[in-house]
C-alpha cells in the first residue's frame, strides 16, 4: 500500500477550482506535472472524487489544447468503470470531445470507449449509442494523427472482440499473422456491437464512404483517405479471425471507390477511368473483406500497394491458425485468385511467406498455401 503522501494537491486544488470559475484562464503545467508523476496504482483510488468531477467540467469548457487536462483526467480514469464515467461524461461531451480538432481530446474520449471492453454488458450498453459510435468510427478513420489512427484501431479491434458471439477461438500460434492481440474474450459477447456496424445501413455506409472517399472526411484528401484506407487493412485480418462470417457477406453494396491522384478524383463511377485493382465493381452479398481487399485500394499508388501487401501477409498467416470452415476456405480461395491476377509482387509476397517464417511454422505454412493458393502448388514445391 502506497502510504507517500502526494505533495501539491492543495495548489492544485485551488487551480482546478479557479478553473472551474473561469475556464479562460492559462494553465499551471509544473501544477499538473508534479501530482501526475505522483500517482499510483494504490493512490489513485482517493483522487478520483476529489478531482475527476472538476476535470471533467473544465474539459467541457475549455477551448485551449487540453493535453495537460486530458493526460491527468487519463491517470485518474485508470480504475473508473464505463458506467460509472458515463455519470460524469454525458453522450454529448464524449462526441464532442472526439469532434475536437485537439488530439489530446479525442484520445480521452477513445480511452472512455475503451472502457467498455472490460465486459459483454459495457459493449451492449455503448452499442445504444448510435450517435457516439458514428462519431468514434470518423475520427479514427479521418484523423490525420496517426497516434489518433493506432488508438483507434485498437479500441474498435478490442471492444468487437468482447462483443462478438462466437466462443473463443484457441490463442494464435507465433509466426506470421501471430501478432494480433487474439483473444480477449473468455466467453462469448452479445454482438449488439457488430450488428450495429455491419448490420445497419447508415454505419454500414459510413464505414465504407469514409474508405471509399466519398464522405466529407475524405473526399479529394488523397492523404486522409490514404490513412483511412491503411487503418481499415490493418484492423480487418483481426476482424475475420473474430467473425468471417460478418466481414465476408454483406446484405449491403458496398460503393464505388473514389481514387485520388495528386489530389484529383478519379471517380469509378465515370466507365472512362481506369480500375486500379483486379475488379472495382463491387458484387452483391460481398462484404467488408472483398471491399477493402479487391476494391479499394489503387494499386498504382506504391505505398497504398505497399499496405495491401502487407494486410494479405496478415490475413493469410492468420487465418491458417483459426478455425477453417468451407465457407472461409472457398471464400479465400476465390478472394486470392482475384488478387494476385495480374499482380506479381502480391504472389511474389504470399509465396515467399515461408521462406520468412520461422522454421517450425515454414512446413505449416507452405501446406496452408498449397490449399488456398492451389494454382501456386507448383510454384510453392520449387522454392
Amino acid at each position: 500500500m502506497d502510504t507517500a503522501p502526494i505533495t501539491g494537491l492543495d495548489e492544485l486544488d485551488k487551480h482546478l477550482d479557479d478553473l472551474v470559475q473561469d475556464p479562460t484562464l492559462p494553465l499551471i503545467p509544473k501544477l499538473f506535472d508534479d501530482v501526475e508523476l505522483q500517482l499510483t496504482e494504490s493512490n489513485i483510488p482517493p483522487l478520483i472524487p476529489r478531482f475527476l468531477p472538476r476535470l471533467t467540467i473544465i474539459l467541457k469548457q475549455y477551448a485551449q489544447d487540453p493535453a495537460i487536462l486530458a493526460s491527468l483526467t487519463i491517470k485518474l480514469l485508470g480504475p473508473v468503470s464505463f458506467t460509472q464515467v458515463l455519470q460524469l461524461a454525458s453522450q454529448d461531451s464524449l462526441i464532442q470531445a472526439l469532434d475536437s480538432p485537439a488530439p489530446a481530446a479525442n484520445l480521452l474520449a477513445m480511452t472512455v470507449l475503451h472502457k467498455a471492453a472490460a465486459n459483454p454488458a459495457d459493449v451492449a450498453i455503448l452499442s445504444l449509442m448510435m450517435p457516439l459510435i458514428g462519431a468514434f468510427i470518423r475520427r479514427w478513420l479521418a484523423a490525420p494523427q496517426v497516434e489518433v489512427g493506432q488508438k483507434g484501431g485498437k479500441v474498435l479491434g478490442d471492444l468487437l472482440d468482447i462483443d462478438c458471439e462466437l466462443p473463443p477461438p484457441l490463442p494464435p500460434a507465433s509466426g506470421p499473422g501471430g501478432d494480433t492481440d487474439l483473444v480477449l474474450r473468455k466467453t462469448p459477447g452479445h454482438g449488439k456491437l457488430w450488428h450495429l456496424l455491419f448490420n445497419e445501413p447508415a454505419m454500414y455506409r459510413l464505414l465504407l464512404d469514409l474508405c471509399a472517399g466519398r464522405h466529407p472526411d475524405t473526399a479529394g484528401n488523397a492523404h486522409q483517405l490514404s490513412l483511412a484506407q491503411g487503418r481499415l487493412l490493418r484492423i480487418l485480418p483481426r476482424l475475420a479471425a473474430l467473425d468471417f462470417r460478418a466481414v465476408s457477406q454483406s446484405q449491403i453494396t458496398a460503393p464505388m471507390v473514389v481514387h485520388l491522384t495528386n489530389g484529383h478524383s478519379q471517380d469509378q463511377d465515370n466507365s472512362d477511368s481506369v480500375p486500379s485493382g483486379p475488379d472495382p465493381h463491387p458484387r452483391p452479398g460481398e462484404g467488408l473483406l472483398q471491399f477493402a481487399a479487391l476494391r479499394m485500394v489503387q494499386r498504382e499508388d506504391l505505398l497504398m500497394h505497399l499496405s495491401l501487401v502487407d494486410f494479405f501477409e496478415t490475413f493469410v498467416g492468420l487465418m491458417r491458425v483459426t478455425e477453417h470452415t468451407a465457407l472461409k476456405l472457398e471464400t479465400i480461395r476465390g478472394l486470392l485468385s482475384k488478387a494476385t491476377a495480374g499482380d506479381e509482387v502480391l504472389r511474389d509476397a504470399l509465396l515467399s511467406l515461408p521462406d520468412r517464417a520461422v522454421e517450425e511454422e515454414a512446413d505449416g505454412l507452405r501446406a496452408w498455401l498449397s490449399e488456398v493458393m492451389p494454382g501456386e502448388a507448383v510454384r510453392l514445391a520449387m522454392r
